[in-house]
């Protein structure tokens, strides 16, 4: 996919460039184990709907394209009353130097 866009040049406003930036299709592919124990994969276009993906498995995934890794289960864990969701205090602060 190619998109164009124009630029200022310089200080004067007047000065404008026509830059062409190529965006490569860049894959990713999400791996996962099911109740068998069996890998599962599948690919995506882009890294929101992977991770989107990873979300509703509810499992560990990685996550690979783009010549990078991410691994572990996506989604927020809720914190309430101080508590983790299985019953562990929630003890994490923030240090400042």
């Amino acid at each position: 996919m190619t998109v164009s866009k124009t630029v200022r040049r310089g200080s004067s406003p007047w000065r404008y460039a026509n830059i062409v930036v190529k965006k490569e299709n860049i894959m990713y592919n999400v791996e996962w184990k099911d109740a068998d124990g069996v890998v599962c994969e599948k690919e995506f276009e882009g890294l929101t709907p992977a991770m989107d993906w990873a979300k509703c498995l509810e499992k560990f995934v990685t996550i690979s394209g783009n010549g990078m890794e991410i691994v572990g289960m996506f989604g927020a864990d809720t914190i309430k009353d101080g508590k983790c969701p299985d019953g562990v205090d929630y003890t994490w602060k923030k240090r400042r130097i």
